[in-house]
């Protein structure tokens, strides 16, 4: 008997409506697929992802790890010339000018107006507020201690910024602001472990010195207290300077030596210098430049190293 030749030709699928295609490719019961997979298949990808992304989570694990090995928490890896910032500190003031104008370096305000100036006094009171709080302790020992030319700060210690010297640029005194005497605080911007040359021979102070300035450190000679980062602030043009009138210093003329240098020690807090303008003139938009003297710090006014301006206008 001859075998019969069955001829078997292709038929498309049937046409389906978009929600029974839809249905199907949720669940196919004839082929048993899920989204178009079988549950074989979708162990097979999951599991080939789960190997996937935790050979990458421990490939950039072990690369952190490596990686901060050579960092130390408490330094940094690159320090002084061998950093961005450099060996030549920069001056900062306070209060700063409000948030809206952040390019500003303008202190304007009207001393009869006491919401006028609150801003400022505000902007130091919060500036301050860390050097107000109670020294922190360590093992049953305070970590601030009071240091003085003679006595440097103890290893694990630091120095504590006395604030009851301030003369008129106290919290108390709204630090000036409301009898158009208004103070500014001066400070040197932190660079770990810069130590200041001082200018321990009063013979040989440079020429750019101001003349007051020499005179003063001449004075501090006697009190052994040559050990310091000097400032001094002037008007920079002559109009400024006769418009600025007389200032002072709190507590000083400087920041003392014991405080540097700087090594991110817990607690430590940047010396401060406030400088009081006793009577500027009234309505005068006065221009305003302090500079910090060392025989490692230089000036440059356009660059603003070593110093640092600002206007001041009291209405």
């Amino acid at each position: 008997m001859e075998d019969k030749k069955v001829e078997q030709y292709y038929s498309p699928p049937p046409k389906l409506g978009k929600w029974e295609g839809f249905k199907i490719f949720l669940w196919n019961s004839e082929t048993g697929q899920f989204l178009g997979r079988t549950g074989a298949s979708w162990g097979k990808i999951l599991l080939f992802y789960v190997i996937f992304y935790a050979v990458l989570v421990g490939f950039f694990a072990a690369m952190l790890t490596v990686f901060y090995q050579t960092l130390d928490p408490n330094e940094p890896k690159w320090q002084l010339d061998n950093s961005l910032i450099g060996s030549n500190p920069g001056l900062g003031f306070r209060p700063m000018p409000p948030a809206s104008n952040v390019e500003s370096t303008l202190v304007w305000y009207k001393a009869t107006d006491e919401g006028n100036f609150l801003h400022w006094t505000r902007e130091l009171d919060k500036f301050l507020e860390e050097y107000h709080k109670s020294p922190t302790f360590t093992n049953g020992t305070k970590r601030r201690m009071v240091c003085d030319y003679m006595k440097p700060p103890a290893p694990g210690r630091v120095c504590d910024v006395d604030m009851t010297s301030w003369g008129q640029c106290t919290k108390e005194n709204k630090y000036g602001y409301n009898k158009s005497a208004p103070c500014i605080f001066l400070k040197l911007n932190k660079i770990f472990a810069w130590e200041p040359e001082y200018y321990d021979d009063t013979k040989n102070l440079p020429d750019t010195m101001p003349s007051d300035l020499q005179e003063h450190i001449k004075h501090e000679e006697l009190a052994n207290r040559l050990d310091t980062v000097w400032i001094s602030c002037a008007g920079e043009n002559p109009a400024d300077v006769e418009n600025m009138g007389a200032i002072q210093y709190f507590p000083r003329r400087g920041f003392p030596g014991y405080y540097f240098p700087f090594k991110n020690t817990p607690g430590y807090l940047s010396p401060l210098v406030a400088v009081f303008f006793e009577r500027p003139k009234y309505g005068v938009l006065i221009n305003i430049e302090c500079k910090a003297w060392a025989k490692n710090i230089v000036h440059d006014r356009f660059d603003r190293r070593g110093s640092v301006h600002f206007e001041l206008m009291v209405d």
